[in-house]
Formats: C-alpha cells, sequence, structure tokens
C-alpha cells in the first residue's frame, strides 16, 4: 500500500515531462531553420533549407524493457551543393534518464536501418542538474567496438543576456528556459516581449 502514491505521482510527472516535450516539438518543427541557425551554426550552414521533408513519427521499442515512445522530431533535407540527403534527429529531454545516451544510440541506429541515410543526432536538454556526456561507447577490455556522438544544447546552461538583441524567433521562445537568477525574472520577460515585437510574426507563428 505504501507504493501506491509513488507511482501514481511518477505517472503524473512523467505526463508532464511528455507534454513539455511535445512544446519543444512543435516549437522547433516550426523553426527548424531558426532554431539551427542560433544553436547550431555550423550545421545550419552547410544545409539547403528548400528541401526539408518532416518524416511521419517513428516509434521505438525498447524489446527488453518494453518501453515505447515516439522519437521527438525527425526531419529529412539535403546537404548544400549536393545530392548528399541527411536526417536531422532532434531529442528534447526534460527530465533526467540514467540511460540516455544508449537511448540515443539505439534511436541513430534504428533510423540508419530504417532510411540508410547519414543522420545528425542533437539533445536539447532543459534540466537543472545537465548531463556531461554526449556519447555512448561500446568496448571491451580487448577491443573497442564503437563510440557514437551526438550534439547537445543545454538551455541552462546558456546565458539568456547573448540572445535578446537577436531576431530569431526560437531564441526568443526559449529565452526563459536559459540560465538566470530569480531576481532576473521579469528582467527576461520584459526583453522576450521586446523580442518578439520586434520580430513582428504572422499570428500563427507568434501563438
Amino acid at each position: 500500500m505504501a507504493t501506491t502514491p509513488l507511482l501514481i505521482k511518477e505517472k503524473s510527472q512523467e505526463s508532464t515531462h511528455t507534454k513539455h516535450d511535445q512544446l519543444y516539438k512543435e516549437l522547433i518543427g516550426t523553426f527548424f531553420e531558426e532554431f539551427l541557425e542560433v544553436f547550431f551554426p555550423d550545421v545550419h550552414k552547410e544545409i539547403d533549407f528548400r528541401k526539408i521533408k518532416p518524416l511521419s513519427e517513428e516509434v521505438y521499442t525498447n524489446m527488453l524493457d518494453g518501453d515505447t515512445r515516439r522519437l521527438d522530431l525527425v526531419i529529412e533535407t539535403k546537404l548544400k551543393n549536393s545530392d548528399v540527403v541527411i536526417i536531422v534527429h532532434i531529442e528534447p529531454q526534460s527530465y533526467r534518464q540514467p540511460d540516455f545516451n544508449k537511448r540515443m544510440y539505439h534511436y541513430f541506429s534504428m533510423l540508419f536501418n530504417k532510411y540508410k541515410k547519414p543522420i545528425i543526432p542533437i539533445a536539447v536538454f532543459n534540466l537543472d542538474q545537465q548531463p556531461e556526456e554526449s556519447q555512448y561507447t561500446i568496448d571491451f577490455d580487448f577491443f573497442h567496438v564503437l563510440t557514437f556522438n551526438y550534439l547537445t544544447l543545454h538551455l541552462r546552461k546558456q546565458n539568456w543576456r547573448d540572445y535578446i538583441h537577436s531576431d530569431n524567433p526560437i531564441a526568443a521562445a526559449l529565452l526563459s528556459e536559459m540560465g538566470y537568477k530569480d531576481e532576473e525574472r521579469i528582467e527576461v520577460k520584459k526583453e522576450f516581449l521586446r523580442m518578439i515585437t520586434r520580430m513582428q510574426l504572422n499570428p500563427a507563428k507568434q501563438k
């Protein structure tokens, strides 16, 4: 009996995180080019954004523990001045997972096996305790099998003041998710409103 309230609470937290990650998915999906431009400029400059194709939601099932979830954002595109088709997989993460590196590798493997195309994996963290690692390794004492790396964006490590002069809508939307002090909260909100007003987005994107 003592464990029942704990199980119910955990399920509620998971549901909250799922909704939170869904908002990130919608935001980044709407402003995909702007997201890469402001946070991953080296990737942005290599992509032909005239060739963007969101793929159907991919479902990942862990056969060992029975866990099933949808990958958050999978987009097919091309490299500039090239016929090379690539896939960008973006996975927002708002809660701590001890095996997240392993999961990112499994997502990568599933996508590669299905599409047979180069993949750029990106994790977007919104956590108070940010994970330091961004790779998954398989090796033995006698043999190194592989090292899988993925790009990361740690929002809480970003200084919000570095973005307030930007006309990038996703930078504005994520301003309050970045690192700031409690006494700066009102100032952050004011700068967000200034940015949105300055950008003059259409009503759909502004929402």
